[in-house]
């Protein structure tokens, strides 16, 4: 059929083995190592020795556009590792391991028990018991130490012997370690056999287990999912991704890895380091602006495939400048992009050119969030959008640290928060954000996702889970703006957010509300809601403002008394009327406060239309349909 890249072939089993012994097939280096157990191992033997299917494998031929640095399947002999693979086994390692280790390496297979401590085993079939078709065929394959030797009572009973082929040949028991040398076998048992008298006895039940049990070893067929060299990395990728259920789930990342260690190179160290104290990128992110009292820096879920996907940018953007130098346009030229696709095809070259400044814009984007009040991955918006902020501050480097680009950059952070636009697809976002925002700050167009992002006045009401980004953006907002605790005074800059256990806590106590049978999605709003450090909120507890109010000028054991006019000061710093809040007005305060913190929101997007779009609000009512489904979204996210 036009277009196939693969075969699908029966081969025995016993070629597949020794092509593994002698190197022609052999793994790619990024596949996890053998882990199967003996019962595994064992079960896998009984369904060969009845004929039954155990699965089809997954080869890839060499040479083509995928080279993978390859490994040998473990235990092969040294010099498989010198020979050239012909096909690198893409699915089926732990089956083929496990066989190349039982029936062809002839050496004790050092596996795990269930309960995973390490032991070494020889495999044996009980002859009589695998010709017992009432018995259960898995209890005829035997797992015995080292020495051959099965012992009872902690070792001091000897309850069966295999050590020597005289005691095979006495116990009727096959080892599999010749199961592809059965012939030889059964040659010497008849020497032993009739040496012993036992001839007449024993052959008969010797040339049947020959003929039912070790003939479904030397003829069994293996199907065979061949690919060949014309398939693609994206192709190779997306086949893993289908087989590779059983274990760590296989990314771009480990794809690209196995690529470049063809060329030498160790994505994986760069990654992860080398020992303890030899810390790779992953772990300078993790710490990256970390205090102390935070358990991980801004940027410590930062993917490897996040980073690759700042090098791809750069990179693809190197070809499409190329290609409209040469007078390409439209949809002739190349995407700009960070797809797995793209990833895959990353060359090693633009890797090494560009992984310096992708790494130090991902440093710079943890700075910008602090500056932006983002202290915790707790209060992070969007994972998503540091991809394009650490593209962005890559490619303009120290020029953002200028106050117009400040500015500008800013905006464009707070229109992907406060729009939600970095919640799902954002693969095409990213990368014109990446082409988009440098230009603006150049001089050029305002981008995309500033000019498109929008947020409805009537979407502060729903704001009531910590999943939303919005949500958490007008927290960090508040306190960017210099929000003061109500009992200190003190700002939130990381060292008060930290050292005095600041969250965002209701202003209207929970508990107040219900007494007043005001709902919880009313009350619940991010409208009712600030920063405040953990002391303050004790003190504030579940009475009424006025009450909290008037217990914070009094001062006690807890807080020094805070004079009326500066602690309405503090008030207004989180855009709350000292008034209403003072007179327990809760419909009055969560009017005047939502048209507060939409000016808050237009100053942020730099848009200046929400507050004139809005209408007093009943804030009895329950959510519309078109809320409860963003609700519903944004929860997902």
């Amino acid at each position: 059929m036009a277009g196939t890249t693969f075969r699908t072939n029966p081969v025995s089993l016993q070629d597949l083995l020794k092509s593994c012994h002698d190197g022609r097939l052999q793994l790619p280096d990024f596949q996890r190592s053998w882990v199967w157990d003996e019962d595994r191992i064992k079960s896998l033997i009984a369904s060969i020795s009845r004929a039954f299917p155990v699965g089809a494998l997954m080869t890839l031929e060499t040479g083509g556009g995928v080279n993978f640095k390859p490994r040998t399947i473990e235990g092969a002999p040294d010099g498989a590792s010198k020979t050239l693979p012909a096909e690198l086994l893409l699915d089926g390692q732990q089956r083929m391991t496990s066989l190349y280790q039982v029936t062809l390496r002839g050496q004790v297979v050092k596996t795990i028990t269930p309960k995973k401590h390490a032991v070494e085993r020889w495999f044996f079939i009980d002859i009589k018991k695998s010709l017992d078709a009432s018995a259960d065929r898995e209890e005829a394959i035997l797992s015995v130490p080292a020495d051959k030797i099965i012992r009872s009572d902690f070792n001091r009973q000897v309850d069966s012997d295999y050590s020597t082929t005289e005691q095979e040949f006495e116990n009727l028991v096959f080892p599999l370690s010749r199961v592809f040398d059965g012939m030889a076998w059964q040659m010497e048992f008849v020497t032993w056999a009739n040496a012993n008298g036992r001839m007449q006895e024993l052959w008969p039940i010797v040339q049947q287990f020959y003929t039912e049990v070790l003939a479904n070893f030397t003829g069994y067929q293996v199907p065979v999912i061949a690919l060949d060299r014309g398939t693609t990395k994206e192709a190779v990728c997306t086949v893993f991704e289908k087989v590779n259920t059983g274990g760590k789930p296989l990314d771009a990342f480990e794809l690209v890895t196995a690529i470049y260690a063809a060329d030498g190179h160790e994505l994986r160290k760069d990654w992860y380091g080398e020992g303890r104290d030899n810390k790779g990128r992953h772990g300078r992110f993790v710490t990256a602006q970390k205090l102390a009292d935070a358990e991980k820096g801004i940027l410590a879920n930062v993917a490897n495939t996040d980073f690759l996907h700042v090098v791809s940018l750069f990179y693809t953007r190197d070809l499409r400048r190329v290609a409209e130098a040469a007078g390409r346009e439209g949809k002739d030229l190349p995407q700009v992009t960070g797809k797995r696709e793209a990833l895959l095809n990353l060359p090693l070259a633009a890797y090494k050119q560009y992984q310096s400044s992708a790494e130090q814009g991902f440093l710079k984007a943890a700075k910008f969030l602090f500056t932006q009040r983002v202290y915790r991955l707790f209060d992070l918006p969007y994972q998503t959008q540091i991809i394009p902020l650490a593209a962005i501050l890559a490619d303009i480097g120290d020029a953002w640290e200028l106050e117009a680009n400040r500015e500008k950059l800013q905006r464009w952070y707070w229109s992907g928060v406060l729009g939600e636009l970095y919640g799902s697809a954002v693969e095409s976002r990213i990368s014109r954000d990446f082409l988009e925002v440098p230009s603006w700050l150049a001089g050029g167009k305002v981008p995309t996702t500033v000019s498109e992002a929008s947020f409805r006045p009537e979407r502060l009401k729903t704001m009531r889970m910590r999943l939303s980004a919005a949500y958490k953006g007008v927290n960090a907002l508040l306190m960017k703006e210099r929000a003061k605790d109500f009992r200190s005074g003190q700002e939130f800059d990381h060292t008060v957010f930290f050292g005095e256990s600041v969250d965002i806590h209701h202003i209207f106590p929970k508990k107040w509300c219900q007494e007043q049978n005001i709902k919880s999605e009313v009350y619940d709003s991010i409208i009712n809601k600030t920063p405040l450090s953990y002391r303050t909120n004790r003190i504030i507890g579940g009475a009424a403002p006025s009450a909290y109010l008037a217990k914070l000028e009094a001062g006690g054991p807890e807080a020094s008394a805070v004079d009326p006019i500066r602690l309405d000061g503090f008030l207004a710093s989180h855009l709350i009327d000292p008034t209403l809040l003072r007179a327990d007005d809760f419909l009055a305060f969560m009017d005047a406060r939502q048209k507060s913190l939409l000016k808050l929101i237009e100053q942020a997007m730099g848009k200046h239309s929400l507050t004139s779009t809005l209408s007093d609000g009943d804030y009895s009512n329950e959510m519309d349909e078109d809320e409860e489904e963003a609700e519903l979204t944004v929860a997902a996210e």
